[in-house]
């Protein structure tokens, strides 16, 4: 195990932050992604791992200081020279003689931006420069907070393309902080949900979907044709603008089916779309807690994937 959390609590004054009670264990290999809505607790969780931050509670890693890096969301440098110089003074080597660096180079496409100094860097430019300084120290665990975040659409999908391609075939770990649900799409095998500063749930992708989606789910517009068609089925929770149609058997997904084919509606279905993974495990968990008298989200926590 690289690294095991438990009974972790953060509190900024008299607010508790982050509060997690049963183990959250990431292995070797583990792609983890971290989801929650703005305050759930998510930076705040990289920062008390690194210890950034004062906690109470456990966090126990055989790693050493230097086995583990990390990618902020906010990152500056000195703009006093060519980004060139400060990427071999971090490092402590230098481009020409140093393969692997010449390779990450090379494979983020940042030869043109070498002489360039840090604050002439394109956002996504600047994001690659960092992400080449953490890749270099080949950490078995590395931490992405918002890796994208502040990039267009296009630079940031060329930037997740990279990422996948990077890791494709290697056992190193990571975790990841990020609100685009389609680069966890591409990058995460796991899931660790936070409400709140209180973890939802944690564990598989596949083993989370099911327990909060169903087998399936079949999505298509929320307009009033669509829904007085569709009355018959019971709904899940989904954007405002969607119907999203839980599917317990092949048999019930056939028939939803049929029925939007026959009435010419286009439709999507989904076994791994993790908003709608994330909208309904947060619903759940709402709904706990007003059964439990408790404000919404305080109940249905810490029910952990194995």
């Amino acid at each position: 195990m690289l690294l095991s959390i438990q009974n972790l609590t953060v509190r900024y004054g008299a607010d508790t932050v982050l509060s997690i009670h049963s183990p959250v264990e990431i292995a070797e290999g583990d792609r983890v992604g971290v989801i929650g809505s703005n305050g759930a607790g998510k930076s705040t969780l990289i920062k008390s791992i690194l210890g950034l931050v004062p906690y109470q509670g456990m966090i126990k890693t055989g790693l050493k200081p230097e086995q583990m890096a990390v990618h902020m969301q906010f990152n500056e440098y000195t703009d006093s020279m060519p980004v060139k110089y400060i990427m071999e003074a971090i490092l402590g080597t230098k481009i020409s003689r140093d393969r692997k660096l010449q390779e990450l180079i090379s494979f983020f496409e940042f030869e043109d931006c070498l002489r360039k100094k840090y604050t002439k860097l394109s956002g996504g430019q600047k994001q690659r420069f960092t992400i080449i300084l953490v890749m270099m120290q080949n950490a078995a665990l590395t931490f992405y907070d918002e890796v994208t975040s502040g990039l267009d659409f296009e630079t940031r999908q060329k930037l997740v393309e990279k990422l996948v391609e990077w890791y494709q075939g290697k056992d190193a770990s990571f975790l990841m902080v990020s609100h685009y649900y389609e680069e966890l799409d591409q990058l995460a095998d796991k899931l660790l949900i936070l409400d709140n500063g209180q973890v939802i749930d944690y564990g598989g992708r596949e083993e989370l979907f099911r327990r909060y989606c169903g087998r399936a789910v079949i999505i298509t517009g929320n307009t009033e044709r669509n829904m007085t068609l569709l009355s018959g089925f019971e709904k899940l929770a989904s954007p405002a603008h969607l119907i999203a149609l839980s599917c317990e058997s092949e048999e019930k997904e056939n028939r939803i089916v049929r029925l939007l084919l026959e009435h010419d509606i286009n439709y999507k279905r989904s076994n791994n779309d993790i908003e709608m993974l994330y909208i309904n495990a947060k619903a759940r968990a709402d709904k706990a807690g007003r059964e439990a008298g408790g404000m919404p989200g305080s109940g249905g926590k810490e029910n952990h994937a194995k």
